[in-house]
Parts: C-alpha cells; sequence; structure tokens
C-alpha cells in the first residue's frame, strides 16, 4: 500500500489502492478541488439525490451520476460541481453492463433509488431488492471501497399491520433490500431516514396540497391522535452521506433516525 500526506492538508495517512495520479488529492478543499472522492450517485435526480449530490459537489467530490430517459432531465445537476466534475452516464436498473460502466471508475456507490409506489414495469422487490443486489453486486466485483445504501426507517421484515392487513409491503421490501446488499457487500453502510422534509418533497407537500386547501381540512387516521411523526431535514440526511463517504473508517454501520 502506499500513503498519500500533504503537510497542511491531509491529517491523517490514508491508504490508496491505485497510484495513479488522478486519484491524489488536488487543492486545498473546497467545490474546485479535488478531495481523492469518485462517488457514483445511483437516484441522484430524486429529491434526496439532488441534495446529495450538490453536498459532494460543495466538498471537491468527482460525481457520476446515472440517470434513466432523457438527458435534459439531469442537466441542472451539472452545476452541482465544478467544471468536469459532474459527469453523466445513461443506465438501466436491470442492465448489469450499464450498470457496471457508472462504477468502474468510482471507490464510493450510493444507492438511493426508491420507488413510493408500483408501477407495471417496476415492483417494491425489482427496485428495492433486485436492483439494489445487483448495485451491491457489481460495486463489490468493481472492487468499490464504500457502499451506501438508503434505506427506510421501520423497515421490518413483518411490518406490524394499521391501515393494511397485511402491513406495509414497501417497509417489508426495503428492509429486504437491506438484507441483499449486505449479503453481496458486508461493509456496506444502511442509512435509515424518517420520512424527510424539504423543498419538493413529499411530506409536507402531501398534507398541504391544493385540494385539500380546497377542502378547508386535512383528512388524517383518526384525527392524527393515534400518529407520530419524527421528520428529518433534507439536508442533514445529506451531510450525514457526505460525512460516512470522507470517513474511511465508517462501515458496516446502521444509520437511523429515531424510531416513532
Amino acid at each position: 500500500l502506499r500513503y498519500q500526506s500533504c503537510c497542511g492538508y491531509s491529517t491523517e495517512f490514508q491508504p490508496l489502492k491505485r497510484v495513479s495520479p488522478s486519484d491524489l488529492k488536488r487543492g486545498t478543499g473546497g467545490r474546485s478541488s479535488f478531495n481523492g472522492i469518485v462517488a457514483t450517485v445511483f437516484g441522484a435526480t430524486g429529491f434526496l439525490g439532488r441534495y446529495v449530490a450538490n453536498r459532494l459537489g460543495k466538498i471537491g467530490t468527482q460525481l457520476i451520476l446515472p440517470y434513466r430517459g432523457d438527458a435534459s432531465e439531469v442537466l441542472r445537476l451539472k452545476l452541482v460541481g465544478d467544471l468536469g466534475q459532474v459527469l453523466f452516464q445513461p443506465y438501466h436498473l436491470a442492465d448489469e453492463k450499464s450498470i457496471y460502466k457508472c462504477l468502474k471508475y468510482s471507490n464510493v456507490v450510493i444507492n438511493l433509488v426508491g420507488r413510493d409506489w408500483e408501477t407495471k414495469n417496476f415492483s417494491f422487490k425489482d427496485v428495492h431488492v433486485d436492483g439494489a443486489r445487483r448495485i451491491a453486486k457489481i460495486a463489490k466485483e468493481a472492487g468499490v471501497e464504500t457502499l451506501i445504501h438508503v434505506s427506510a426507517l421501520n423497515a421490518d421484515p413483518s411490518p406490524e399491520p394499521y391501515m393494511l392487513k397485511e402491513g406495509s409491503k414497501w417497509l417489508a421490501s426495503k428492509y429486504a433490500g437491506e438484507a441483499a446488499v449486505l449479503d453481496e457487500f458486508p461493509d456496506a453502510i444502511i442509512f435509515r431516514p424518517s420520512d424527510i422534509y424539504g423543498q419538493e418533497d413529499r411530506f409536507l407537500r402531501y398534507y398541504c396540497s391544493v385540494w385539500r386547501h380546497n377542502l378547508k381540512f386535512i383528512p388524517l387516521y383518526k384525527k392524527g391522535e393515534a400518529t407520530e411523526k419524527q421528520p428529518v431535514f433534507v439536508s442533514d440526511v445529506a451531510a450525514g452521506i457526505a460525512a460516512a463517504c470522507r470517513d474511511r473508517k465508517c462501515s458496516r454501520k446502521n444509520i437511523s433516525s429515531s424510531r416513532t
């Protein structure tokens, strides 16, 4: 192993698996520097993904942002990093070759891919379990150092039934996804955030949408008296993910919000 150290810049020796000059830190930190992290962010076009990409770009991370559909939908993310630091790569969650192209040069992979509802093309299992397993498997084979997988608070193999007789299929699939990821990448870091709020979220906007304003009331289960929520701010989640990317000692941990 070779080590990188720079007086006044690096606070500790860090092992390098590759010795290419392009892998070394450059600059004094910040957006126009390179901090040594090449991160692939799956799901960067989503609500949380935009904040994660922005946070990483500010600290000099080179970003590879996979996308589906039209490239024009991700062009606004070009601004999260400095010139040449943000790259886009088309992919499909069921195509292993396209996934490999997205992460073969990365030392950090972040999986934010998720669905709030099922469609005819993607079920919860397709996205939360099979897709997560596929990304973890390929990341391990490609020699990725750090894998961060974002799950959900209260993920459980047998969620308690409240409004649904069989419990939440979504939470069950999230738990199965965690197990699949750890099976393929044992040192993966699992994030379990609660409901996330922020600009363009699906939490506050859900309860305060236009039609609910028109009704003059907000329908809540048992008037809201039987429900407890402890949401987390999206920027705080993004900051936590960015910190995990920089901490090479952070591995095989479950990081979650308070359980409510």
